[in-house]
């Protein structure tokens, strides 16, 4: 019991202290931001240019930034028109490997799919809003020019994001590894069956889950699909993680939230005669087999968002889940 009300009150002094309600001292003291580098001049472009919005905001970027004297790095393959001349020609999974800073241009898939260049040499990444949502790319297009320049002025907010480390163990034990930005999900893979998965957290049994699988996100994707199967919004800062079963066989079935070092172990029931396929971020890692395991942990690695002057993740909240808008007018009532 005694654990237990320490670890409620841990977790609930961390989110005061997100919201700047508790005086940041000691062993709670938030971070503060750090600012890795205040002058960027080799810049990646990331897009899924078959989108013509797409296109047309990674073209109007690219003339801006060449016009600055930058260098502007793009993928060989992307063919669209008025890009400018002396861009950076480069394989799509090469466009890391040179910048010092990476524009994503698109939905949130197109920042996930960008913080994976990123990795390798811990490049901070800004997103720009060209899909749905947007939870992680923050910059509406018509601020776009005004917001890059802010971040080449130095003029930003720096955003550090845990990661979670993923490694699908077969019965040979040579596993593969994935590092996921917003979530690792455990699905059926026959349509009509259900998966039977068994969930283990620091050595400990927990439970076996009966449905179609298993999300197991960050505070970052919390946001995300877990939020659909019924997760909690977790801030960013607190670094936790959401285990939330995909439509569960049992309704007393809920989701958990664990701490940011909680060291996951799923296996597939060999019983239930189905197969769970493991996706990190929307790649495929592999196929969950009986023999297999799938191991889900901490990452030794952050990713480094930046955001504009004056960023709130909970007015974020509020525009993309349309908190306090009038049913009749569609207005936000502040």
């Amino acid at each position: 019991m005694a654990n237990a009300l320490a670890v409620a009150a841990k977790l609930a002094i961390a989110l005061v202290e997100c919201q700047g309600l508790w005086p940041a001292t000691g062993l709670h003291a938030k971070k503060p931001r750090i600012r890795m580098n205040t002058h960027f001049s080799r810049i990646a472009l990331v897009g899924k240019v078959e989108d013509a919005r797409v296109a047309d905001s990674l073209a109007l970027l690219a003339r801006h930034l060449r016009a600055r004297e930058l260098t502007v790095i793009l993928d060989r393959a992307a063919a669209i028109e008025g890009l400018p001349e002396g861009l950076v020609r480069k394989a799509v999974g090469e466009l890391g490997q040179d910048a010092d800073l990476i524009v994503a241009i698109g939905g949130d898939g197109t920042l996930l799919f960008a913080a994976q260049l990123a990795l390798a040499r811990d490049i901070p990444l800004i997103g720009v809003n060209r899909g749905r949502l947007g939870f992680l790319t923050d910059v509406l297009p018509d601020e776009m020019i005004a917001n890059v320049d802010d971040v080449l002025a130095g003029r930003y907010q720096t955003d550090r994001r845990r990661l979670l480390q993923s490694r699908l163990v077969p019965a040979d034990g040579a596993g593969r590894a994935y590092l996921a930005l917003n979530d690792v999900v455990v699905q059926r893979q026959e349509s009509g069956r259900m998966v039977e998965l068994e969930v283990w957290i620091d050595g400990g049994f927990v439970n076996t889950h009966g449905g179609d699988g298993l999300v197991i996100a960050t505070s970052t994707g919390s946001t995300a699909y877990a939020l659909s199967c019924g997760g909690p919004i977790i801030h960013p800062a607190l670094g936790a993680v959401v285990i939330a079963p995909i439509s569960p066989h049992t309704l007393s079935d809920r989701p958990i939230v664990l701490g940011r070092d909680s060291r996951i172990e799923i296996r597939l029931v060999a019983r239930s005669g189905t197969r769970a396929q493991v996706t990190c971020d929307g790649a495929v890692l592999g196929e969950l087999a009986a023999d297999s395991r799938l191991e889900i942990g901490p990452a030794e690695q952050d990713i480094t968002l930046l955001h504009p002057p004056g960023h709130d993740y909970f007015r974020l909240l509020r525009s993309k889940l349309h908190w306090g808008r009038s049913a009749r007018s569609g207005s936000e009532e502040v």
